[in-house]
């Protein structure tokens, strides 16, 4: 039998739900998911294998016009998505009426590759809201295919990967069969940890922060985690610390949890906070973080 394989890659506005489809697609859970936007900040690949296939999705930030030099790096991450597609899924939610930078959008138009539009959230929605939004959207996308899906709910999750597996190109694996993603066990720490703090901390918090994973040693029966989380200002470190250090504690052994259900393991984490200003300004800083190529 001819096998398949090829690179499927999710682009759209924030908060579409773009992390949720790809954990639904890949079975595990590879992109933290908040409902804050510009939660994703890398391109993260998830390898779906089957005997005569290879899927590699590639989970991307949410397209935004970018204010400062990280969240331009974000937008490179989106633009490589289409460089390398075999399958393009453009992902929108029910009420939504365009994407967020008109120059992605017009790439879209134009795209030579198979584009399939779903349409998600559709449990939020009725009969009448979805078929006005599927009328919309052919009309501004008429050689995509559309979909309505849930990722949440999973939802016709099965009937895209499915339709995803008919478009691939023949083609042997890039990635040997075993292989669940293309970034290593440091970063997965990073954004467990980095998932807390969006979640637990409002305002600009959740945007200054970044981690650093400094030790990860893993024994037979235990992973001994050091991390940093790095801030931009001393105030910020105050408050991430919170009264007697509660609130950092509550984000490690939140973290701690979904680590050991992600490893299989027992984990050991240690949290620091480091103050490192300006991070998100600093084309060195940003390299040093896995951002600007």
């Amino acid at each position: 039998m001819a096998h398949k394989a090829g690179f499927v890659n999710i682009i759209g506005n924030p908060n579409v739900g773009k992390s949720t489809l790809m954990n639904a697609f890949v079975g595990e859970k590879l992109s933290i998911i908040t409902s804050k936007a510009q939660t994703t900040r890398h391109r993260i690949l998830g390898i779906v294998n089957g005997d005569d296939f290879q899927v590699i999705l590639s989970d991307t930030p949410g397209i935004i016009k970018p204010a400062y030099e990280l969240q331009t790096s974000m937008m490179d991450f989106v633009k490589s998505a289409f460089e390398d597609a075999d399958v393009l899924l453009y992902m929108v939610e029910i009420g939504e009426k365009a994407l967020k930078d008109e120059a992605f959008f017009k790439k879209i138009q134009n795209s030579k590759i198979p584009v399939l539009l779903l349409l998600n959230k559709i449990d939020t929605s009725d009969q009448e809201t979805l078929e006005t939004q599927m009328e919309h959207w052919q009309s501004l996308l008429p050689n995509a295919e559309i979909h309505p899906i849930s990722a949440l709910e999973n939802f016709s999750v099965k009937e895209v990967f499915n339709r995803i597996l008919e478009l691939l190109p023949e083609a042997p694996p890039y990635y040997p069969k075993d292989q669940l993603t293309d970034k290593p066990e440091r970063f997965f720490v990073n954004e467990t940890i980095r998932e807390k703090i969006l979640l637990h901390y409002k305002k600009e918090i959740p945007y200054s922060v970044e981690v650093e994973t400094e030790e990860f040693l893993e024994d037979d029966d235990i992973i001994r985690i050091r991390s940093v989380i790095m801030v931009e200002r001393d105030t910020q470190k105050g408050i991430i610390i919170g009264h007697k250090g509660s609130a950092l504690k509550r984000v490690g052994v939140e973290a701690r949890k979904d680590l050991e259900k992600f490893f299989d393991k027992q984990v050991h984490i240690e949290l620091y906070v480091k103050v490192n200003k300006n991070w998100r300004s600093n084309s060195q800083q940003l390299r040093r973080f896995g951002y600007n190529g």
